[in-house]
């Protein structure tokens, strides 16, 4: 059993302590994005609406990161069906895309899928996300949960110092696409006044609000089968993309069934493949064979890089579209398979393959509400902005996931029409003898699983509450072998990393590390929330 943890307790310096609410409760990255998942609940919604109408605001004031073309995951507990959904919004590749196309177009790649442009654009989920989540759970219209974020948009809102810096950071990446034509509308729409702009400085999407009203209006039928799928067609085909109408008005979002490994007597539950949820379960099934008596010591975290090195091999190896995989994913999940992956773990750093397991630049917000139902929800763009690709007069920013995909006809993620990438961005949540403990999340590409694992011991591990399990200094093993760690990690326990052959080293940028938020509902009632101070992050509460 865990140990109950002390709110009082600052182990790390910080300026936050965790937050209390009764009728309701809405984390973000973002102040406005808070704000317009609180104003769904005063007006009659519910989590789900609150998660819609905070998800949809991230793409207008945080859209270094998320857009309408981005993809979403989502895990929802219903407290009137008494159960936990998975939702999958991720977007396959396009029917025209293919490995061998992609090489013999982009022969100057070296063989790697590109980053930005057309080629690595899917189908984007978010929407679709959107318009499922209000039609199955919503007690308000898509159109009313769109609204804040069409005032954002319309009317302006002033412009964030950590958004602002993510802005001029993508600003210097695309300005060296300056003269490509396809990448125009990105300028004219992000960098109007040829610049990123400043902290304080006021930032209009017009073209983003007419979209969202006709998202709204339409139940999201007009991004996939109506005038804005037209429009992304278009512009696919006058710049060689393969994005087609076609893909779009075939995609539906999956409600799916989460996976869950029981860790200490709790079930963290993420959504299975094609995401990567599956590496932090892996890990957290390795490290159960382990005690941890304190946190802050370098065995502890030895095992942690370790556990997640094994579980990222894995990952590697077989992680792709669940049609595609050549196992059944649940057999990476087997407890025994977890203790006899924990008995190659020693006492000193080495590298690992893929066992072979017994037959058998994104946004996070987590909502509660006074009735029990809670929301974990995540949707990004991946990288910055995502491809670069704007459609023109739109709004619309398009995600790049498929840069994810291989291009070896041998690898198990490689690129396939109709085909779902690996996929980086993960919901979390816990529960506890069936009832649900809460959600939480940490955004930041593969950082993602590793600030999993890291919060849940935190929480679990340690007894620490939402705010000191997020605020806690972190490390993230790189897929060169090395292993950053914060400028507030313990220097001591840098060097006993170094020791134990670790090749370790200090990154500046806290944003690196990710960027999370946590609810937990307390046997009360009463929910108790954290969220990230290395971020503008923000907690509303009803």
């Amino acid at each position: 059993m865990p140990k109950q943890f002390d709110p009082l307790a600052q182990r790390y310096p910080s300026q936050r302590f965790p937050l209390y609410a009764r009728g309701g409760m809405v984390n973000c990255s973002t102040p406005q994005a808070s704000a317009a998942g609180l104003e769904a609940l005063r007006q009659g919604g519910n989590a789900m609406d609150a998660a819609v109408a905070a998800a949809a605001a991230l793409t207008v004031v945080e859209p270094t990161a998320n857009g309408l073309g981005s993809d979403a995951f989502a895990l929802i507990w219903s407290e009137k069906e008494h159960r936990l959904f998975g939702l999958n919004a991720s977007g396959p590749a396009p029917m025209l895309a293919d490995a061998d196309k992609v090489l013999a177009q982009h022969r100057d790649a070296e063989g790697k899928m590109p980053r930005h442009g057309w080629t690595p654009v899917t189908v984007p989920g978010a929407v679709g996300a959107w318009a499922a989540i209000t039609k199955r759970f919503g007690r308000r219209s898509l159109a009313e949960n769109l609204a804040p974020a069409e005032r954002y948009a319309r009317e302006g809102y002033p412009c964030a110092a950590n958004l602002a810096q993510s802005w001029q950071s993508a600003y210097r990446i695309y300005k060296e696409r300056l003269t490509e034509p396809c990448f125009a509308p990105w300028f004219r729409t992000f960098a109007p006044e040829g610049r990123a702009p400043e902290a304080g400085e006021l930032v209009r999407l017009p073209d983003h609000a007419d979209s969202l009203r006709e998202i709204g209006a339409t139940e999201g039928e007009s991004f996939y089968r109506g005038a804005l799928a037209r429009k992304i067609d278009a512009e696919s085909r006058k710049f060689g993309g393969y994005l087609r109408y076609e893909d779009l008005a075939a995609y539906a979002p999956q409600w799916v069934e989460p996976i869950r490994v029981n860790y200490r007597g709790f079930e963290v539950c993420e959504i299975p493949p094609n995401g990567q949820g599956i590496t932090a379960l892996m890990a957290l099934n390795i490290l159960k064979e382990f005690d941890f008596p304190e946190r802050d010591c370098a065995l502890t975290a030895h095992r942690q890089i370790e556990a997640l090195k094994l579980a990222f091999a894995d990952a590697f190896r077989y992680v792709t579209d669940p049609r595609c995989m050549e196992l059944d994913y649940h057999r990476l999940l087997a407890p025994e398979y977890g203790a006899e992956r924990a008995r190659e773990l020693g006492d000193f750093a080495r590298d690992y393959g893929p066992g072979l397991p017994p037959k058998s630049g994104t946004v996070y917000l987590c909502c509660g509400d006074g009735e029990g139902n809670l929301v974990s929800y995540i949707q990004s763009n991946y990288m910055g902005f995502g491809s670069g690709i704007v459609v023109e007069g739109t709004g619309i920013a398009l995600q790049n996931r498929g840069a994810d995909f291989s291009l070896d006809p041998k690898a198990a993620n490689v690129l396939r029409p109709g085909k779902r990438s690996y996929h980086t961005i993960i919901p979390g949540f816990l529960m506890k003898d069936g009832l649900p403990a809460g959600p939480f999340g940490v955004m930041g590409g593969y950082m993602q699983p590793q600030g999993h694992v890291q919060v849940v011991m935190n929480h679990i591990d340690f007894a620490m509450d939402p705010q000191q399990a997020l605020d806690a200094p972190r490390f993230q093993w790189m897929r060169d072998g090395s292993v950053t760690v914060e400028s507030r990690f313990d220097p001591e326990l840098a060097r006993a990393l170094r020791r134990m052959g670790h090749r370790v080293r200090v990154d500046l940028d806290t944003g690196s590390f990710g960027r999370g938020q946590m609810i937990l509902r307390l046997p009360s009632g009463v929910l108790v929330g954290g969220t990230e101070s290395r971020t503008d992050s923000n907690i509303a509460l009803f």
